[in-house]
């Protein structure tokens, strides 16, 4: 099998192993999604296509579903009789999951099988240390390795200072600062892009997303608005896609998040937080629980100004939020298995 177009879209070799597995069937790799209807590349052409119902019988939770990034089976090569039929979605390599905005608090995945995520903000008032805690939080849980990109920096007149606080609470993770306008930056973008790897972008709406992508794939790829009066972007992106570049690999817009809700990120808070985790080793109490007892190494280092009682509060308040999450991740794996199991023995009955 022929698969030069699929390794152009980041299909790798354990990839392409799978993929083999299941005999009389095609790979290929989600593009873009509208409601039920995907947009899929195989190895022949880009066309569209829907899950069988067998899959959507079969699926648990909504992250079970495709997403942008996907590497699906289909049951064909080309749209010319139809759109196409997802029979299977194969192993991810990384998986970005949020909560879901609104009150429902299920979980909504935003994009899977990415490499690298840039985390989008700009230098004027969307710029929000605690929002970029949140953020990283959730890059580090999905699989991706974060890369914090400050945009519009031809607005800020001491952007090294914005540099500082962010390496403050980023932990080591690389930061790029660019500027469209200037055109400053491109050449440190591009150093995240090869052949077969795939890059999204996170951010609030009208940091600059799209003007990022029109300005790597050098043409009007997306529609932009203008800069409002109160300093704040207007939001454009309004659906998921998987862009490929001109110089090679791939970009993943997303929509502008207002909410960005956790969901089940316990490894993404250790490696966010690792520097205040680490207090808790040196606390006279192994039971302590960082509010009043004498010897707490976490209110010490506060006194101390070794640590910001604002990155205190955050790392808190994130717990608790993560805690809720997962207790309602459980609450529905067990709610979707009683429905499953109630369906089966109706089955039964009507045979």
């Amino acid at each position: 099998m022929c698969d030069q177009v699929m390794r152009k879209y980041g299909a790798s070799d354990s990839i392409i192993k799978e993929a083999t597995e299941h005999e009389g069937l095609f790979l290929g790799r989600v593009l873009s999604q509208s409601k039920d209807v995907y947009r899929v590349v195989t190895e022949q052409s880009e066309f569209f296509a829907e899950v069988s119902g067998k899959y959507r019988f079969q699926v648990r939770n909504q992250s079970d579903y495709p997403a942008v990034g996907d590497f699906i089976m289909l049951d064909r090569e080309s749209g010319e009789n139809g759109n196409g039929i997802i029979h299977h979605v194969l192993s991810r390599r990384s998986a970005f999951i949020r909560k879901a905005a609104g009150k429902s608090g299920d979980e909504q995945l935003v994009a899977t099988n990415v490499d690298t995520t840039f985390i989008c903000m700009s230098v004027n008032s969307d710029f929000n240390l605690r929002r970029l805690e949140r953020y990283l939080v959730l890059v580090w849980e999905s699989g991706s390795t974060p890369v914090v990109v400050l945009t519009k920096i031809d607005l800020c007149e001491d952007v090294y200072s914005l540099f500082r606080a962010v390496d403050a609470v980023g932990m080591g993770v690389d930061i790029l600062g660019i500027s469209t306008v200037a055109n400053e930056g491109f050449d440190d973008v591009m150093s995240y892009f090869s052949k077969g790897k795939t890059v999204a972008l996170l951010g609030s709406s009208g940091v600059g997303k799209t003007t990022l992508i029109n300005w790597l794939t050098g043409r009007e790829t997306l529609q932009t608005q203008a800069i409002r009066n109160d300093d704040k972007g207007r939001h454009t992106t309004t659906r998921r896609e998987l862009i490929m570049l001109p110089q090679g690999g791939m970009i993943v817009d997303t929509p502008g998040m207002r909410e960005i809700g956790l969901w089940d990120a316990e490894s993404g808070l250790d490696k966010t937080f690792n520097d205040v985790e680490a207090y808790f080793e040196t606390c006279r109490f192994r039971d302590c629980t960082h509010t009043s007892e004498p010897g707490c190494a976490v209110y010490a280092a506060i006194n101390a100004g070794a640590l910001s009682e604002k990155r205190w509060q955050s790392y808190l308040k994130l717990k608790v939020e993560d805690a809720y999450s997962e207790n309602r991740a459980d609450y529905i794996k067990m709610k979707n298995e009683k429905f499953k199991n109630i369906s089966k023995h109706n089955r039964s009955l009507k045979k």
